[in-house]
């Protein structure tokens, strides 16, 4: 009867180990469902991380909205620099609604789960507007370089067609560029686990529990990185180069510092694109023994920092901008 029992036990702990290893290797290619672990090791505090994020959210949103209604109601706001200023608004907006609603659902609600195929749409959305957020700057850049290089011919270069033209190649190659980034994410088995740590479906952070080779993937990053962002900041910077030169050129002092002012809003707008991206990307990719909920809060910066900055940079920097909002607001008052 001992012996019976002790075989019996044998061969329930040989079925338990087998069915646990077997549970260990479930084959997730195409899950279900992700679920997005939020902020690692900071969970205790999420209600309290929430504040800030959603207080962001809240003022890129009327922010952005602000530059569109006034550019939209005032007749002499429409010009070439003004509707890539709404251009950029857009993106920011959009940008903010594929990531924060959600983020918002899991520090408030503790609502984790998500769709593979909505995962891989936020995916695809995020990459794809940030692009687009990237090209809009250069072409600010160029419209400050038409301004103050060729201001004579600026409204015949910087045409409405043109414009538009503009926006859509921006468009289609944001949205090309960023097409890889769901497939290859689909292509691959996941055969590890479907726990995302973190807030969003951010390309590095879903492949990473692919089980293959993905540094294809990791090269693509990189290449896009370098090739999209890269070059958007060589353009800024050639553009700069040539607008430093022309501002030099000028007979005063005075003339000099007004026409540097112009620029001095894009620059900031510049600064507070590129500076969080490419630390976070950086940081990604290269900081293994950073901290995950450092990486996690980087990554959300850079998503959410600009979109609150730049319409308050553009706000209180330009002047027809800034002049037209306290029209309003005493119109309003009165």
């Amino acid at each position: 009867m001992q012996e019976t029992l002790f075989c019996l036990k044998v061969r329930v702990g040989h079925l338990f180990r087998y069915s646990m290893s077997d549970s260990n290797t479930t084959d997730f290619t195409n899950p279900s469902t992700f679920i997005l672990l939020g902020i690692p090791g900071l969970e205790a505090a999420h209600i309290w991380i929430s504040i800030p994020f959603c207080a962001m959210y809240a003022i890129a949103m009327l922010g952005n909205f602000t530059i569109l209604f006034i550019v939209k109601r005032e007749q002499s706001l429409h010009e070439p620099m003004y509707y890539f200023l709404c251009m950029l608004a857009i993106t920011d907006l959009l940008i903010s609604t594929s990531t924060m609603p959600k983020m918002l659902s899991i520090f408030w609600f503790n609502s984790r789960e998500i769709s593979f195929s909505a995962c891989l749409t936020q995916m695809y959305f995020i990459h794809s507007f940030s692009g687009m957020e990237s090209g809009i700057l250069v072409s600010l850049a160029f419209d400050r370089y038409v301004a103050i290089c060729h201001p004579l011919r600026h409204s015949t270069i910087l045409t409405n067609s043109v414009v538009a033209k503009i926006g859509l190649a921006l468009v289609l190659r944001s949205g090309i560029l960023a097409l890889p980034y769901p497939f290859l994410a689909r292509w691959w088995p996941y055969c590890r686990t479907n726990l995302i740590p973190h807030c969003y479906c951010r390309f590095i952070a879903v492949v990473k529990l692919a089980c293959a080779d993905i540094q294809i993937g990791s090269y693509y990053g990189l290449f896009n990185l370098v090739s999209v962002n890269g070059m958007d900041v060589f353009f800024i910077a050639i553009s700069y180069t040539l607008i430093l030169q022309a501002i030099f050129r000028l007979p005063t002092k005075d003339a000099r510092i007004k026409t540097f002012g112009t620029c001095i809003s894009h620059l900031c707008a510049i600064l507070a694109l590129y500076i969080p991206d490419f630390f976070s990307a950086f940081t990604q990719r290269f900081g293994h023994n950073v901290p995950p909920h450092f990486l996690v809060l980087i990554g959300n910066v850079y998503l959410l920092v600009p979109p609150v900055l730049h319409p308050i940079i553009y706000g209180v920097r330009t002047k027809e901008i800034r002049d037209r909002l306290l029209h309003l607001s005493t119109h309003k008052g009165t």
